[in-house]
């Protein structure tokens, strides 16, 4: 495989919490249960992308609100940009919640990967989610899921390096390319793609059954640290 020429990492959460904004608490008032499920975030997702961070000393941006006040992870004009507390707004509100927190978190990642660009620095991108274990009544018996372009070969390279490190770490952990979701749908990766060629931006989506983060607090820690250890071996062979 072609070596990166000394790419630059960023890791992003874009479903680090569920918090609301002051200004929109009362489109949420009987939503609390919502708002902890994982609809309303990506439970476990902010500590694993922090606990890559630092170990690694990759940049890390995270979008703290709840995806149900607008979907960071959703192109403009998607059906499900909003959620049914906030699609009923005036088209002017939708605009101030455009505007107050959807672009500027997708401005500030892609003004650190052009800045790259300019330089003619590769990016890797890792954008870290986790996933319900069941989502209509359909099991996903995995505990990872990497996500990419299947047309980006360097994608699908960096993926099946990762994947490999992943098994020599942990022989019995469950792997799947390009699930619970394909990588080349809609998304912040896919938007990136479009914006940026395949040589100097490379996005790819972890994703993490959340059954160990609900279950077994001490597998989840675990778990944990063998999943950095492997990053932190990609890490070393990317850079």
């Amino acid at each position: 495989m072609e070596r990166l020429t000394s790419p630059e990492w960023i890791l992003t959460c874009e479903h680090a919490g569920n918090k609301i904004p002051i200004e929109y608490e009362y489109l949420f008032g009987n939503a609390n249960e919502v708002l902890e499920s994982h609809r309303g975030w990506d439970p476990g997702a902010f500590e694993l992308a922090e606990l890559f961070a630092v170990k690694t000393k990759v940049k890390l941006i995270s979008y703290p609100y709840t995806r149900l006040l607008i979907e960071p992870n959703r192109s403009l004009g998607h059906p499900k940009l909003f959620s049914e507390f906030t699609r009923g707004l005036s088209t002017e509100e939708k605009q101030e919640i455009i505007n107050n927190f959807y672009l500027p978190y997708r401005k500030r990642v892609t003004e650190i990967i052009n800045e790259n660009t300019l330089r003619s620095v590769p990016t890797i991108h890792i954008s870290i989610h986790t996933f319900t274990p069941v989502l209509n009544k359909k099991t996903r018996d995995f505990e990872i899921g990497l996500l990419y372009d299947p047309k980006r070969t360097r994608e699908k390279n960096l993926c099946l390096n990762w994947k490999s490190f992943l098994e020599q770490i942990d022989t019995e952990l469950r792997i799947r390319m390009n699930q619970p979701y394909k990588g080349a749908s809609d998304g912040f990766t896919t938007y990136l793609r479009k914006t940026f060629n395949e040589n100097l931006y490379l996005g790819i989506e972890l994703e993490i059954n959340q059954n160990l983060f609900f279950i077994n607090t001490e597998a989840w820690k675990n778990a944990c640290v063998q999943w950095v250890q492997s990053f932190q071996q990609l890490n070393k062979k990317y850079t």
